[in-house]
């Protein structure tokens, strides 16, 4: 009668959805969730909060454990959201013509960077094509040749005035491509070189004379007939001009009209346009033209429209960001943010067998295809060392972004290359990762605190009301469609929501890790189509989640196998004294189990204390070592009020080989230890879970499921003799979710599962006799389990101060 005051009932080890309370036959034709996010209100707020603050400080950290779903929440409600953004501006990089080592940065209206492009392609292909059938026209040529001749009768009246001087001193003027000079003349011919050297002294110092007065006069003539020259260069270089103007203005003025409210538009347009007058002879070569045959078989002559000449690469335009198309703002989830990925890029091409780099080689990064929207990234991957987080935050503190050569950054090549001018930067950064993470970082990072203040952290549970399932049913459709697969059916609805309360831990909640469900449902598909339905059922659920088990769980068959051989020592039958099972969890990644372990203690006199033997060895955590501590100071508030407490035991986790870490089997190693005080045995059919408090209060503890499941194979590996069961806190009766074999061996009577609250109902559990109440006098009740150990410690400290019993 003691132990059944304290069993829970089948009824309440597993919590079952009746597949018939369901109004409909499959999820199929079930309307999908508000906003296709589910019970995350919290993380919603906070995401519309900081989506809505436009300072620069204010960006965004989703904090939620793995498989809660936080990029796909991330990315689901904020592309939603984001249509109703404005569409930000076109980006493109142009030459910059007053600075060609610094690319300028150009903005253009939303969707105009592909048109402008296309504009400015047609315009120097229309102007390249026209030009030199302009300058090759038979107008041009006359005006031209009549500028030739108005500057050749100009040169040839001032040669004629020249020469009329240089004869009248007796000289002749002799005119060559490289020089002007004068020589004497005898009888209209130049003097010979004899006759020059048969003239006396004298004669030679007069024609020296006039020789030099004459180079005054060439000089003078020599400077006109520059002048005449350059004023008839000037003359064709204003008639090019004034042709190439005709041609040009007509063409760019249709350009300048329709960018006009564009002021940096325009003001490019018109720097191209001073740049073609300045340069026009480089536009009089005619396009170069390539063989192609036609559809008939005919050798046409086309030009080459494509054709990449340094000269006019100056005129292209690298589109960067094109919204056309996109409604509202865009949304970028960049699943490799490395520098290069984020940032952009300067690439180089090789010719002659040198690398070279120009404005048209500049590649964008994921930053410039969100700014003037939204950057989704994974915390642990941009925080990867190659220079991307730091670069990040710098580019959130200056607003700006720079493309820099991520080579040169590194100091691995350092030739020249452009420096494109900064972008303008106006993005939302939303960072996913774990809240774990997310602490480093902001006690770590100052950076980090002042630029992400807005933290929207995900739960990993919802609320077990009707309300909330049928959302849940909604979401479970919404992941049929989403991952194309079978609708499930009422039945299968069912095993999912309960095994969704299976991986909260607790009825009363549903799981939000969505990863986990979503792979079992994908899981469920494939055995649905082997079995050739069209839904998915809930045998076709319990098939993958007992299949997936079975892929994971060698090593706990490993150890039942030990067990069962006697490898590993655990009795599930008799009683002894200061042994116990206690339980607890073997986590391996991808699985865990409870695996139940022997605890023994001894007691002697001594003022030793209670020694931790696992803590000696360097085999307990600090959580474990807290527990064992708690014990003492349980000892010292019920049985060291008038004595002190003074004794030497030692608790052990048998055959453990690995370090012990948590308190859940604190209360198991206190009822070893209170038994060994009391030379009172404990029953061995019996495991026990649960922490223990300075006060004798059981607490609960985490995986009870698991603990549970693990003694019970144990003993139905060895027979069950309707003896066997467990014993945990009171409060983890919520947490139960058994599986259904072990609730109906429960509602048999063959397994049992006790919940208590206290130490005391423990130890009448385990031992069968009443624990015993302490009286005024400070000793218990005679003949209670707790006389017994307050008996022994006296005992104990009689031997130890050397009185004789």
């Amino acid at each position: 009668m003691m132990k059944k005051s304290f069993e829970v009932a089948a009824r309440n080890l597993r919590r079952r959805i009746n597949s018939k309370d369901f109004n409909f036959d499959t999820i199929e034709k079930l309307p999908p969730i508000q906003n296709g996010v589910m019970g995350q209100e919290r993380a919603i707020r906070a995401i519309t909060f900081g989506m809505k603050m436009k300072d620069s400080g204010y960006n965004i950290y989703v904090a939620g454990p793995p498989n809660t779903g936080t990029s796909y929440l991330a990315r689901t409600f904020i592309e939603k959201e984001a249509q109703k953004d404005k569409t930000p501006s076109d980006w493109c990089y142009v030459y910059n013509f007053k600075d060609p080592d610094h690319p300028k940065a150009l903005r253009l209206l939303p969707g105009q960077a592909g048109s402008f492009k296309k504009d400015i392609d047609e315009l120097i292909h229309s102007i390249r094509t026209a030009i030199p059938a302009v300058f090759d026209s038979d107008d041009y040529r006359k005006r031209r040749e009549k500028a030739a001749m108005a500057y050749g009768k100009k040169r040839r009246k001032r040669i004629d005035e020249l020469n009329k001087i240089v004869q009248g001193k007796g000289f002749l003027l002799n005119i060559n491509e490289v020089e002007m000079v004068v020589v004497p003349a005898q009888d209209g011919k130049p003097m010979s070189e004899e006759t020059l050297m048969s003239i006396s002294e004298k004669q030679r110092d007069r024609l020296r004379a006039k020789s030099d007065a004459l180079q005054i006069e060439l000089n003078s003539a020599n400077r006109d007939l520059l002048r005449l020259e350059r004023g008839f260069n000037e003359e064709l270089k204003k008639l090019d001009k004034e042709v190439a103007l005709f041609i040009v203005e007509g063409r760019i003025s249709d350009c300048r009209e329709k960018y006009k409210t564009q002021s940096e538009v325009v003001e490019y347009i018109d720097e191209m346009k001073a740049d073609i007058l300045r340069t026009i002879d480089e536009f009089k070569k005619k396009p170069q033209h390539v063989p192609v045959e036609s559809p008939d078989g005919e050798i046409l002559q086309i030009p080459v429209e494509l054709v990449r000449e340094p000269s006019f690469v100056r005129y292209e335009v690298n589109v960067l960001i094109d919204n056309a198309g996109l409604r509202g703002a865009p949304v970028v989830y960049e699943t490799n943010p490395t520098y290069t990925n984020l940032f952009g890029s300067i690439e180089r091409k090789a010719r002659y067998g040198t690398l070279f780099t120009d404005f048209t080689l500049i590649r964008t990064g994921a930053i410039h295809r969100a700014n003037g929207g939204y950057l989704i990234l994974r915390a642990s991957d941009v925080l990867k060392p190659d220079l991307s987080w730091e670069a990040l935050k710098r580019a959130i503190k200056n607003r700006e972004i720079k493309i820099e050569d991520f080579v040169e950054l590194l100091g691995l090549v350092t030739t020249t290359t452009v420096k494109p001018m900064p972008i303008p930067l106006n993005v939302k950064v939303i960072l996913v990762g774990t809240p774990y993470l997310y602490q480093l970082l902001y006690f770590y990072d100052p950076d980090f605190r002042k630029m992400f203040k807005v933290k929207a952290h995900l739960d990993t549970v919802l609320d077990n009301t009707a309300k909330n399932v049928t959302e849940y049913v909604r979401c479970i459709g919404d992941i049929c469609k989403r991952e194309k697969l079978r609708h499930v059916d009422r039945a299968g609805v069912s095993r999912l929501l309960e095994y969704a309360m299976e991986l909260a831990g607790d009825k009363e909640k549903l799981t939000l890790r969505m990863g986990k469900l979503t792979g079992i449902m994908k899981e469920a598909n494939q055995w649905a189509s082997e079995a050739k339905v069209s839904f998915i059922r809930g045998k076709d659920i319990e098939k993958a989640i007992r299949e997936k088990d079975q892929r994971s769980n060698l090593y706990e068959d490993k150890i039942r196998e030990f067990i069962a051989k006697g490898i590993l020592r655990v009795e599930t039958d008799g009683a002894r004294p200061g042994e116990i099972n206690g339980l607890f969890i073997i986590d391996i990644g991808d699985y865990a189990f409870g695996k139940p372990s022997r605890i023994t203690a001894n007691v002697s006199r001594g003022k030793d204390g209670v020694v931790n033997i696992d803590r000696e060895s360097d085999l307990s955590g600090d959580i474990h070592t807290k527990g064992v501590m708690i014990l003492t100071g349980y000892l010292r508030e019920n049985f060291a009020q008038t004595r002190p407490l003074t004794l030497s035991a030692s608790l052990c986790f048998e055959q453990s080989y690995d370090t012990v870490e948590g308190d859940s089997a604190s209360a198991a190693e206190l009822f070893a230890l209170l038994s060994a005080m009391a030379g009172v045995p404990i029953f061995q059919s019996i495991a026990v879970t649960g922490a223990v408090s300075q006060k004798g209060e059981i607490l609960s503890v985490g995986g009870i499921n698991q603990k549970v499941e693990g003694f019970y194979h144990i003993c139905k590996e060895r027979g069950l003799t309707g003896k066997q069961g467990v014993i945990i806190p009171k409060q983890n009766v919520r947490n139960l979710m058994l599986n259904e074999e072990i609730v109906s061996t429960v509602r048999k009577g063959n397994f049992h599962i006790w919940a208590i609250e206290t130490v005391s109902e423990g130890i009448e559990i385990l031992t069968g006799i009443k624990a015993g109440r302490l009286r005024k006098d400070n000793t218990f009740t005679p003949g209670s389990f707790f006389a017994k150990v307050h008996n022994r410690l006296g005992k104990l400290a009689k031997a130890v101060k050397g009185v004789k019993e």
